[in-house]
């Protein structure tokens, strides 16, 4: 049936008046989403184990600060102040499993008592929830990555230092190093470190602790890593030789002069496609123990013309080329270690995502072991929307040479404005308590999607 414009548009000039009342109402009601989740994980019960130490009888404990920083940013808050944005909100509550929310100062105080070894019990708790994922995908492939991100604070805070920042020059930050899942597109551990130390440092015993772990939740697994230039070095090599991990890593030019020779002296490039040549080489970095394979490979681009623009139809284009060399002990064609090493990339779309969405980017105290359980915080916000996804989700992807992720995955933005962030009402007709939300189908649609999928995972 046609339908005519009376039928779409309406005259409005009235502004209704405005009531502010206690009406148990709730502009979370998909956080009833995260409650189902967060009771799949047990994660109450095991967040209040990484705290079992410190018995100081607080009213609010650690391990209650502890969920209100996940579930704040998991609802896409950033400042802690915001908290009294959702204090009395019903639904909120009900996941954290407080009546009342504490304080802003309450969280603050608690955030400067934190210790190290909390930290590290929930930093623990975070791979865990990963590891748990992987095992239960039985994933015969396995992808890490590895790379720091610069973590900018405007004024001083307990373990920052002045370092290498392209965007903020000057400013004290955090050089924390992430281990990501290329599969899951989740972080499976995070060095905190301060922000002037090199890419590579401390890394060994970082990148063995993340072998260790996934040697012993998946012993049949293929372990694969990337790495950028900063990891290029001759124990970073034997180490990941030993322990018989797939790995390509870029070689910097800067480092060794003679790798210009070598490329300017080549005539022989083999094609790749149209846009990528090379040829491999027996050379070795001197002192070297190691030896591996190392790809020469160069890449056609347009060079930049920096004369003024001519509005001509036809402007002829300069060839030029950029270089890369990859070293790697993967067998198989070229053009599959070029794109294996590439896909490295999508750890960049992590970072962005766990800055902008999870709000990692905050320094919120002046207390090292508090920034640091509030960025855990942000890691296991970031993780759990991973894991919503997968619950609910089947694998649409194989395993693509740039080693993709497996799912389709929505970012956290996304999914907070679809489920999360919605009205609703809570009651209790006949003593049953009730969630009432708007008739919306694609709503409703959603809603019983995400709470049929975790009821059966459950």
């Amino acid at each position: 049936m046609k339908l005519s414009k009376a039928h779409f548009h309406a005259v409005v000039h009235s502004i209704p008046e405005l009531r502010f009342e206690d009406q148990r109402l709730t502009s979370f009601a998909g956080s009833v989403v995260l409650q189902r989740l967060f009771q799949k994980l047990g994660l109450a019960a095991r967040l209040k184990e990484c705290f079992a130490h410190r018995s100081e009888g607080l009213v609010v404990g650690f391990s209650s600060i502890a969920l209100i920083l996940i579930v704040h940013l998991m609802l896409g808050y950033r400042r802690l102040r915001e908290v009294e944005r959702y204090r009395d909100d019903p639904v909120v509550g009900r996941t954290l499993g407080l009546k009342r929310m504490p304080h802003v100062s309450t969280i603050s105080r608690t955030l400067s008592r934190m210790d190290r070894g909390s930290v590290e019990n929930v930093r623990a708790l975070s791979r865990e929830i990963v590891l748990a994922r992987l095992q239960m995908e039985k994933l015969s492939r396995v992808t890490m990555d590895f790379d720091g991100s610069v973590i900018s604070t405007s004024r001083y805070a307990e373990g920052t230092a002045v370092g290498y920042n392209t965007h903020k020059k000057g400013e004290r930050s955090y050089y924390p190093l992430f281990c990501t899942i290329a599969q899951t597109a989740q972080v499976l551990d995070v060095l905190h470190r301060r922000g002037n130390v090199h890419d590579s440092h401390d890394s060994l015993a970082f990148i063995s602790a993340c072998i260790a772990q996934l040697r012993t939740h998946l012993p049949g697994a293929i372990l694969e890593s990337r790495k950028d230039s900063a990891f290029f070095n001759d124990k970073t090599v034997e180490l990941l030789d030993s322990q018989r991990v797939q790995f390509s890593i870029s070689v910097p030019f800067e480092r060794f002069s003679e790798l210009r020779t070598l490329i300017e002296s080549h005539h022989h490039w083999k094609r790749l496609d149209g846009e990528w040549d090379y040829f491999e080489s027996n050379w070795t970095p001197k002192c070297w123990k190691n030896r591996c394979r190392f790809l020469f490979l160069r890449h056609r681009v347009k060079k930049q013309r920096k004369e003024p623009v001519q509005l001509e139809l036809f402007v002829p284009q300069e060839q030029g080329y950029e270089f890369k060399v990859i070293a790697t002990n993967k067998r198989g064609k070229a053009k599959s270690i070029l794109l294996f090493h590439n896909g490295r990339g999508a750890q960049e779309n992590i970072f962005s995502e766990l800055k902008s969405q999870c709000n990692m980017s905050y320094v919120p105290t002046r207390h090292q072991s508090g920034n640091q359980l509030y960025y855990q915080s942000a890691v296991i916000a970031h993780n759990l929307y991973r894991e919503l996804q997968m619950i609910s989700r089947d694998t649409v992807r194989g395993t693509s040479l740039q080693r993709g992720p497996l799912w389709i995955f929505e970012e956290a933005a996304t999914v907070r404005h679809k489920i999360i962030q919605r009205a609703g009402r809570l009651t209790r007709p006949h003593g049953r308590l009730r969630l009432t939300l708007s008739g919306n189908e694609a709503t409703r649609r959603d809603f019983l999607h995400y709470m049929d999928s975790l009821a059966r995972a459950g």
